[in-house]
């Protein structure tokens, strides 16, 4: 026998803890559709993001190193798909909607220009006078306007729910309407957004370290001081004192993430038992999110994320390539402003409705790093 939406929605009314989202109780979506005989509606959305080019995109996208330097460092695209195991995990633990946390997850990223965050700062300062960039901002972009897969509206329809955990650097979230609910704007979003949030820390951080380390951008003996990375060195070699080299240091890096996760489960649980909190909406009404490390976590990840800046993301086999990469946006932004009809596609015709600038923006936002390499070759190789 199938198993239908209606008997997953009552099974979540049973499972899940009363503070987190219930797909039942979502506030539905910009364009109304039926509902899936089969599928949740943040199934579905998880769906939407995973089929779209946006996600497929990712994979010829910078994560730290610039893509293509090597065959095992994380791309965009294994960044999303790390914190999305993270984002299940934490969700599972505190009894959240794991489809709605992981459906955020994959979605965080889609907005992220090519050459990693170098790309966009170059972008925000090309836009200084136009809006700005910001990679969150421009993934809410993608799946409400950039998106254009189905016949009735632009962007992937995704339900309010995923919206409101993309949009994770604004202040505050106001929901439409839903129901017998009124329109109303909360302080923070739901418990959901918030782990998703979080779990893109988690796993950038430790993940970063990995591939520093495995690209030999730093060494293990500048760590001896890092209190996270020695607390979990030392547990490995306690308990397995015959492994050695990288598969000692991969599991140093998993111990790493999986004591960040006791911890912010620990404390989150602690944390939701001393709020009171009794449905979704309470917990969005607190003054300040509730998913949070203890304040020693805080205090060691405040030093791991020190030692990352100074030592690895400001390194120069790091910031060299990159810098290029700012360079080559800069000069693509350029000699689009001075000719429009290089523009491609379908992006062309967004000029009319959302302006010159924006529309370079969105098309240079949208490109993979091998792309823009290869249409930077194309257009400045024989310049006039």
């Amino acid at each position: 026998m199938p198993v239908y939406r209606e008997q997953m929605e009552e099974s979540e009314a049973a499972a899940l803890a009363p503070f987190a989202q219930h797909t039942a109780a979502s506030a539905g979506r910009r364009h109304p559709e039926p509902d899936h005989p089969y599928r949740t509606s943040y199934q579905r959305d998880r769906s939407r993001i995973i089929h779209s080019k946006a996600f497929r995109r990712l994979e010829y996208k910078t994560q730290v190193f610039l893509n293509g330097t090597g065959d095992h460092l994380r791309t965009r695209l294994t960044h999303t798909i790390e914190v999305a195991s993270v984002s299940r995990t934490i969700a599972c633990a505190l009894g959240a909607n794991e489809d709605l946390a992981e459906t955020i997850a994959l979605a965080h990223d889609l907005g992220h220009s090519p050459f990693g965050h170098t790309g966009e700062e170059k972008l925000n300062e090309l836009m200084a006078a136009h809006g700005g960039f910001e990679h969150n901002q421009q993934s809410l972009r993608v799946v409400e306007l950039l998106e254009s897969v189905y016949p009735d509206f632009d962007g992937l329809n995704l339900s309010y729910e995923v919206l409101e955990g993309i949009r994770k650097h604004d202040n505050g979230y106001a929901r439409p309407a839903c129901g017998n609910n009124p329109e109303e704007h909360f302080p923070c979003p739901s418990i959901e957004a918030q782990i998703a949030n979080i779990a893109d820390e988690i796993t950038y951080y430790s993940h970063d370290l990995d591939d520093g380390l495995d690209h030999a951008l730093i060494k293990e003996e500048q760590l001896a001081d890092i209190i996270l990375w020695k607390k979990c060195a030392e547990f490995v070699d306690s308990h397995y004192a015959s492994i050695e080299g990288k598969r000692r240091r991969a599991y140093i890096v998993r111990t790493l993430i999986d004591h960040q996760v006791a911890d912010l489960v620990s404390t989150t649980s602690t944390r939701i038992d001393k709020s009171g909190v009794n449905s979704a909406d309470e917990l969005r009404r607190l003054p300040n999110p509730l998913v949070d490390y203890s304040n020693t976590l805080r205090d060691a990840n405040r030093q791991l994320r020190k030692f990352l800046y100074q030592n690895l993301y400001y390194h120069e086999n790091v910031a060299t390539p990159n810098a290029h990469g700012a360079k080559i946006i800069s000069e693509m932004f350029t000699r689009y402003e001075n000719d429009p009809g290089l523009i491609g596609g379908q992006s062309a015709t967004r000029i009319e409705t959302q302006g010159l600038h924006r529309t370079i923006c969105d098309y240079i936002s949208g490109m993979t790093d091998r792309y823009i390499l290869k249409e930077h070759e194309r257009l400045f190789a024989n310049p006039q």
